[in-house]
């Protein structure tokens, strides 16, 4: 309060002494003109002409502060409170200066943005210690029951693959928190280059085999051949992720569709399963991190694979969206931009 009342207080002296500078150099122009025309001016005008003018000075100076320095003071106090961590701070102004008002605006788009990232930063700190955590809690328990001597053959191997499968989770976990974190920090260069895209769907089809074959999923494929110009392989990770979800979720003996069409604006990629869908308030959320619909699937994945078909769509400047199936099922369907080779 002191430190406003010391600036409000200078503010008011500066412009009081600007306008008395101004008060005195009319008073020299006026002796200059009486000596140059040899007019003798009486003293009594000159005095009421300072007087008059100091008055203006002082009314001049404490209009201006109000109508420039309160908007100014008050958006201080906003920015130390954001100093401080309190992001939650908006500031309103009935000024009639555009700019301040602007200022105002800015402001308060940038506390907005500032209390968003804050809330996501601390629910992804809090998400990756869970997920972290659950995988080591479970290489613990493990290692510690092979510990025992008395366990029998069979039980040590179903342990020691339990250890592994823990020890992937952790290794995919941290291998996806790092891409993201690198495509969100724009660490990744686009590396165009032309590739089959279709070949390479079919790919990420063989490379999760041992999955779909486990649940004895069949696949019905129809794809263009398409030559594309792109990031081949970030773009892998989008077919890997959206092929591993619809096994994910398709029932035991499902079938899974994919189908891929170049078009004049580019390329369409559509995968759907036979499984539950997607809740209609789950759609909304579904490529946030962390987020998974269904529990019952938790152990599968980390809720980061969507995500990251999500980034990297959108790094690829297409879309990629979800809607759910007129029986049971759901889709999904990726646009790429028309960078066909």
């Amino acid at each position: 309060m002191k430190k406003k009342r010391r600036i409000r207080f200078n503010l008011y002296f500066g412009l009081a002494a600007i306008l008395m500078v101004v008060m005195a150099l009319i008073v020299i122009i006026a002796n200059l003109i009486s000596q140059a025309f040899r007019v003798e001016l009486s003293m009594y005008p000159m005095i009421f002409l300072s007087a008059a003018t100091l008055l203006i000075a002082v009314l001049v100076a404490v209009f201006i502060a109000k109508w420039l320095f309160d908007p100014i003071a008050e958006l201080g106090r906003a920015l130390d409170q954001v100093a401080q961590g309190d992001y939650t701070v908006r500031v309103s102004t009935r000024s009639r200066f555009r700019e301040v008002r602007s200022i105002y605006k800015n402001f308060n788009l940038m506390a907005k943005e500032l209390e968003a990232t804050e809330i996501l930063q601390t629910d992804f700190v809090s998400n990756v210690s869970h997920e972290f955590k659950t995988p080591i809690n479970a290489i613990e328990g493990y290692a510690t029951l092979l510990q025992d001597s008395n366990q029998t053959k069979e039980d040590a191997q179903g342990y020691a693959a339990r250890i592994l499968f823990n020890t992937q989770r952790l290794s995919e976990l941290v291998g996806n928190i790092l891409l993201l974190s690198r495509l969100d920090n724009q660490a990744i260069q686009n590396r165009r280059t032309a590739f089959r895209l279709d070949e390479q769907i079919r790919k990420a089809i063989i490379l999760l085999e041992p999955k779909w074959s486990k649940k004895d999923i069949e696949f019905d494929v129809e794809m263009e051949e398409l030559t594309y110009l792109g990031d081949e392989s970030l773009l892998l990770h989008v077919w890997s992720n959206l092929i591993d979800n619809a096994v994910k979720f398709d029932p035991v003996g499902g079938l899974v569709r994919i189908r891929l069409s170049g078009t004049a604006d580019g390329a369409v990629f559509t995968v759907e399963d036979s499984g539950p869908g997607v809740p209609e308030e789950a759609q909304k959320h579904i490529f946030d991190q962390f987020y998974q619909t269904d529990s019952s699937h938790k152990m599968e994945g980390n809720g980061l694979g969507l995500a990251l078909v999500k980034k990297i769509v959108t790094i690829s400047g297409g879309t990629v969206s979800v809607e759910n199936l007129p029986v049971h099922g759901c889709r999904f369907t990726v646009t790429l931009p028309g960078e066909e080779a």
